[in-house]
């Protein structure tokens, strides 16, 4: 088969959406405390770099269901992509360029005035 793949619309649109979640988990997460359970504070300068850590009051119920159904929706959706039909088309020897090529497919049909 050729190098290059017009990609099925349900493969692009399910790429995108893996891409939205795991930016939106990826903000979710920056903006939790870094631990889930509550926990004290803590300094460490005796390892190779210094670690230091404020007090984490810990995650809320509603932020642990709103990871856990982000992290859920995203396995789902790289299930999807990856065990597409579209992928049984490829030569094996073009699945890993054809796979790049997936994932950077968005950047290219977005306008340069933005999404």
């Amino acid at each position: 088969m050729a190098e290059t793949h017009d990609f099925p619309s349900d493969l692009l649109a399910g790429q995108e959406e893996l891409h939205q979640v795991r930016a939106e988990l990826l903000a979710l997460l920056k903006r939790l405390p870094w631990s889930v359970e509550p926990l004290d504070g803590f300094n460490d300068d005796h390892g190779w770099r210094k670690v230091e850590r404020p007090a984490s009051p810990g995650w809320t119920a509603d932020e642990q269901a709103e990871v856990e159904k982000l992290r859920d929706r995203e396995r789902e959706l790289a299930v999807f992509v990856t065990c597409h039909r579209f992928w049984a088309e490829v030569d094996s020897q073009h699945k890993v360029d054809t796979r790049m090529r997936l994932k950077h497919a968005h950047e290219t049909t977005k306008s340069p005035e933005g999404p």
